[in-house]
């Protein structure tokens, strides 16, 4: 959609807060060569689904992490090192599924990694889009890929719990991740918060760190609530590396994602 026409049929009327949100869009429009956006679907995957898109359809490598290993056998690796307490995780609307997440998990992964090879291998981007739209336009295998993500940032929130209990360097946005009372620990983490995205909620703004994190991602996001403060343009992570990729998105209120697209 025409970005500026989208912010018009949004933001009708002439209220104080309608007429900042169009300002934000024209700037948007006008200061960042963005002239699109696609529209997301706005579920309580909705954050993942945005950043998957993009880094789908920007043919953009698996990081170097999961390149490294056989990621389905995370799941069983987590449990090993004590965290048995992974057999209650949550798959959006379905709930506690014991010794079966074991199973599940790894068909959740081995898609995941698969279609992202898979789209990463085709060259032309017009076949690539293609295939995401594919891709995306089925719901079962489009939620398993958003479980899979959803396990992968579980996984380095507990390397990243040990590493902070181990004295070790561990990225900027760990010290407000785990001071928060509901998620001090990976299993707080997973009760409170993980379990109920794609159910009843979706990633919370310090999540959003940890997503770009897990896959090695600059997330910058245009929040159109925070138009006229330094807010406005966040990147998720901060302090992310120079070689890892930019995605971009576009959010009136942290909870729902679009897509910016810079070509016309």
């Amino acid at each position: 959609m025409d970005l500026l026409e989208y912010g018009k049929i949004e933001w009708k009327g002439h209220t104080k807060q309608a007429e900042q949100m169009r300002k934000a869009y024209e700037d948007i429009y006008l200061g960042h060569n963005i002239k699109n956006l696609r529209n997301i679907r706005g579920d309580n995957y909705c954050a993942l689904r945005a950043v998957l898109f993009q880094v789908l359809c920007q043919g953009i490598p698996l990081p170097s992490w999961m390149r490294e290993q056989d990621v389905t056998k995370i799941p069983e690796k987590v449990f090993t090192q004590g965290c048995n307490w992974v057999q209650q995780y949550s798959f959006g609307p379905e709930k506690y599924t014991g010794s079966n997440v074991f199973g599940k998990l790894r068909k959740c992964l081995e898609l995941f990694k698969g279609q992202w090879i898979n789209i990463h291998g085709i060259k032309d981007h017009e076949k690539r889009t293609e295939m995401c739209m594919k891709l995306f336009s089925e719901q079962e295998n489009e939620y398993k890929m958003f479980e899979a993500m959803k396990f992968l940032m579980l996984y380095i929130v507990v390397e990243l719990h040990e590493n902070m209990k181990n004295g070790e360097d561990v990225p900027s946005f760990c010290a407000f991740f785990f001071a928060r009372d509901s998620s001090p620990d990976p299993l707080s983490f997973m009760m409170n918060h993980l379990n109920y995205v794609g159910d009843t909620g979706g990633l919370e703004q310090i999540e959003m760190f940890l997503l770009g994190f897990t896959f090695h991602l600059k997330i910058k996001t245009f929040r159109l609530y925070k138009y006229g403060t330094e807010e406005f343009e966040s990147c998720y992570p901060e302090d992310c590396h120079r070689e890892w990729h930019e995605v971009l998105l576009l959010t009136e209120d942290d909870r729902h994602y679009n897509v910016p697209i810079t070509w016309s």
